[in-house]
């Protein structure tokens, strides 16, 4: 229970960041037809972060599930790099928590934070550290949801100009982790992978370019490595 403490206190900037965004979230989806029940819902099963203001779009849009799960899942598909150093991290011992359940929990936000920390968490205590932060994050935007699809609407009426920031929140906060990880991140595969998004968003759909990018920039990682 300790680790799990500690990842829970550890989770604290994930939150603040989180409800925001989750909140953002709620007011959308309800905006674009859904029930406060059915945005939680996604929340609750999804948690995806932007993917799931995608899927919104696409569902408000007319889109059927043909369209809108693929689309949802090449945009996760980087989860699939994170894999592999959240593991190393972890260590070969033996698991008391289910792999799917520690797959669940990742977002980009998490990673961020396992990389720049779980180094200085004890062996033994690093998976429940691990459920911890996930469990902060995790529950945040749950609740943020449910705020933002309950109470947001009458919120924004009455603070106009808090509807415009909510859409920098996101965006703000991963460039906020991303530079509290410091030397931990090499600087060319993260400049190969912003130029290569922002090259590819200009000629195709974000769906499409963020995964590209995020490929590019690990290629670009992989070979800075091999090199040294």
């Amino acid at each position: 229970m300790k680790g799990v403490k500690s990842g829970l206190w550890d989770s604290l900037p994930i939150v603040a960041g989180y409800l925001p965004i989750a909140f953002a979230f709620g007011v959308a989806a309800v905006q674009a037809g859904l029930t406060p029940g059915l945005a939680t819902l996604i929340s609750g099963i999804v948690f995806a972060g932007g993917s799931q203001f995608v899927l919104v779009s696409l569902l408000a849009a007319g889109g059927t599930v043909l369209t809108v799960a693929p689309t949802v899942l090449l945009m996760n598909a980087r989860h699939l790099l994170y894999g592999r150093p959240i593991a190393d991290l972890l260590g070969t011992g033996k698991r008391s928590v289910s792999p799917v359940l520690l797959a669940f929990g990742m977002t980009d936000e998490v990673f961020a934070t396992v990389v720049s920390r779980m180094e200085g968490i004890a062996a033994d205590d690093r998976e429940h550290w691990y459920v911890g932060l996930q469990l902060g994050a995790y529950l945040s935007w749950v609740a943020g949801t449910i705020l933002g699809a309950t109470i947001g609407a009458e919120v924004l009426v009455r603070f106009p100009a808090l509807g415009d920031g909510l859409s920098f929140v996101l965006p703000a906060f991963f460039f906020a982790l991303l530079l509290s990880m410091k030397g931990r991140v090499l600087c060319s595969p993260t400049i190969v992978g912003a130029l290569a998004t922002a090259g590819l968003l200009l000629c195709i759909p974000a769906a499409v370019a963020i995964p590209l990018g995020i490929a590019a920039g690990a290629i670009a990682g992989c070979w800075s490595r091999r090199g040294k």
